[in-house]
């Protein structure tokens, strides 16, 4: 049998501070499997952390897309809404309703008296122009307003009748709706 060689001086104290034999290796299982512990705990934890992070990404990167389509669908409709509101396009819409250009006003002072000679509304054939919806389609006739009947207006500065038209039903045009917004090209 093999005897270990006796140690003297500063080696045998040394020796006689860490135990002999297998109770140094038990002690040192508890320990390591504590580090791998805690090694696959923390990988694990860097493994959900990167999913949730390229889950984010996604999400992200979808409503950026969804904000790019309803800015570009909110241009779309602020177009559509100046081009109703143009004056050529309300010009339009007020002749398709039977409307037409005021006569020559009078105003009223404070205590009654009217001053200037009121007139009626002349009808006037003019070229109308076409609204946006409208371009690429056959257009209809514009139906002129026709007066059927006059109403006598007495004023107190002039007592001379004047006749203003009355109002004729008109027919209302039907307008195609606008099903959905157009995209600009290359975004």
């Amino acid at each position: 049998m093999s005897r270990k060689p006796e140690l003297r001086g500063r080696a045998a104290r040394l020796a006689r501070l860490f135990p002999a034999g297998r109770a140094n290796r038990a002690a040192r299982t508890p320990f390591v499997l504590l580090v791998v512990l805690l090694l696959s705990g923390g990988l694990i934890g860097l493994l959900v952390l990167n999913s949730a992070l390229s889950e984010g990404s996604f999400k992200l990167d979808d409503l950026q897309k969804q904000t790019k389509n309803l800015t570009d669908e909110e241009q779309a409709l602020q177009r559509d809404i100046d081009a109703y509101s143009a004056p050529d396009a309300l010009q339009r819409r007020a002749r398709e309703l039977g409307m037409v250009p005021g006569g020559d006003p009078a105003f009223l002072d404070p205590d009654g008296t009217v001053k200037g000679i009121p007139g009626p509304a002349a009808l006037r054939q003019t070229t109308v122009p076409l609204a946006p919806e409208a371009i690429g389609t056959p257009s209809a006739a514009v139906p002129t307003p026709t007066p059927t009947a006059s109403v006598p207006v007495t004023t107190p500065a002039a007592s001379v009748p004047v006749t203003a038209p009355a109002p004729t039903p008109t027919p209302t045009p039907t307008l195609t709706p606008v099903t959905s917004p157009t995209t600009t090209p290359g975004r």
